[in-house]
């Protein structure tokens, strides 16, 4: 029962962050960095995948900042190396955490980090 609960809590967060996104009617939504934990480069499972299915699936243009993948689309979406691109063509641009690199962006970040650290 717990473990469901827990399952369902994360399923709601990932539907309410996608939902908070789109009531903004975003033009386009930068994704910054696919990986869940600074310095890792897994991003196989990570939990930004269901915000990013949510946000697929209400219509939101996308661009998936991400220098570590090696090809030019995840999950039908564009991939740039370039993260000036990301800032220039997204008007709100989702992270896991809050990152220096988006300091002079911070008007357009969106984030659940409360505490700034992992």
């Amino acid at each position: 029962t717990m473990i469901r609960a827990v399952v369902d809590s994360n399923e709601t967060r990932k539907s309410f962050i996608a939902d908070r996104i789109a009531a903004r009617n975003p033009k386009k939504t930068g994704i910054y960095r696919l990986i869940m934990k600074s310095g890792s480069d897994n991003f196989r499972s990570s939990a930004i995948q269901g915000v990013i299915e949510r946000l697929k699936n209400k219509d939101i243009p996308l661009l998936i900042y991400e220098p570590s993948y090696k090809g030019d689309s995840f999950m039908g979406i564009p991939v740039t190396k370039d993260l000036q691109q990301l800032k220039d063509e997204c008007d709100i641009i989702l992270t896991n955490r809050e990152e220096k690199d988006l300091e002079d962006v911070k008007e357009k970040v969106y984030t659940r980090d409360l505490f700034t650290r992992d």
